[in-house]
């Protein structure tokens, strides 16, 4: 792959880029990240992302170097280098590389290292589970108690949606307490009538970017949200379900824990609010 790469000020040839074995991630997994999707070439929501990852940087004391218009330039400078018509960008932002490994943070003079790639997707709007909905199975929510500080500490998601591989599932949702928090890499909701329920924001899940734009749209189409948590049992009880993540815009759920909802195609409520989703994104896309 012929890629254009961005690390700490350069554009490179993804085969050249390179990161100290010091860096912070790599060692302690100490750092954000954010992505950014790509429908025509152009950003969706990318102002919410950024947002959000000056959150992410204040909740860990973690030095932001850029601010809008330098992380604007880079994702468009990215998506042009590498004609990026639908896809993503990955932001990562690291406390950097302090030269030794210590379990202290480096000095505040350290400079952050920052990375940022391009994945090309096409038809990433036009997806085929949107139409055939996803399978989820449940299993325990053993991660960190921060989970609304978007890190770099991926283990535990990635090993859920192993598990849901395994389970012949295309993810997986976490319970912690006897309640659903969320997904592997996505916000978790279910739907009963013309009401959509899903987790109220907390500590205990990622304030989801596509999920305030969903949400958002749901209420101005006069849908009843209702932001609380919800068992496995109401959810296999539910007519349908669906996730958001900012690659899988709304996608439905089909079957949670070998149950089917709806006869085991997706709902329409879902379907709606994708195609709002999308319609209103491109509309905003910069």
């Amino acid at each position: 792959m012929n890629r254009t790469v961005y690390v700490n000020g350069d554009y490179l040839p993804e085969e050249e880029a390179k990161v100290s074995i010091f860096d912070r991630a790599f060692l302690m997994g100490d750092g954000v990240y954010e992505v950014t999707s790509v429908l025509g070439g152009k950003l969706i929501d990318f102002d919410g992302h950024i947002a959000r990852l000056q959150r992410s940087c204040n909740e860990l004391d973690l030095t932001n170097p850029l601010d809008r218009e330098g992380w604007l330039h880079i994702h468009r400078e990215l998506v042009e280098r590498n004609a990026i018509d639908e896809g993503l960008i990955y932001l990562q932002l690291t406390r950097g590389a302090p030269g030794d490994r210590d379990f202290a943070f480096p000095p505040a003079s350290t400079p952050p290292t920052v990375v940022l790639f391009t994945q090309a997707k096409p038809g990433l709007a036009d997806s085929a589970q949107a139409k055939t909905g996803i399978r989820v199975i449940a299993i325990d929510d053993l991660r960190w108690g921060r989970r609304d500080i978007k890190t770099t500490q991926l283990l535990y998601p990635s090993m859920g949606k192993m598990m849901a591989v395994k389970a012949g599932c295309d993810d997986a949702w976490m319970v912690e307490d006897g309640f659903v928090t969320e997904g592997t890499s996505n916000n978790a909701y279910i739907v009963k009538g013309n009401r959509i329920v899903t987790r109220q924001l907390s500590s205990d899940i990622l304030h989801g970017i596509t999920r305030a734009a969903v949400l958002r749209f749901a209420r101005e189409a006069q849908m009843e949200v209702e932001e609380r948590p919800f068992t496995i049992a109401e959810a296999q009880a539910a007519d349908e379900a669906f996730i958001t993540s900012a690659s899988a815009f709304v996608t439905p759920v089909v079957e949670i824990d070998g149950t089917a909802l709806g006869g085991g195609k997706p709902g329409p409520v879902a379907a709606r609010l994708r195609e709002i989703y999308l319609d209103e994104m491109r509309k905003a896309a910069i």
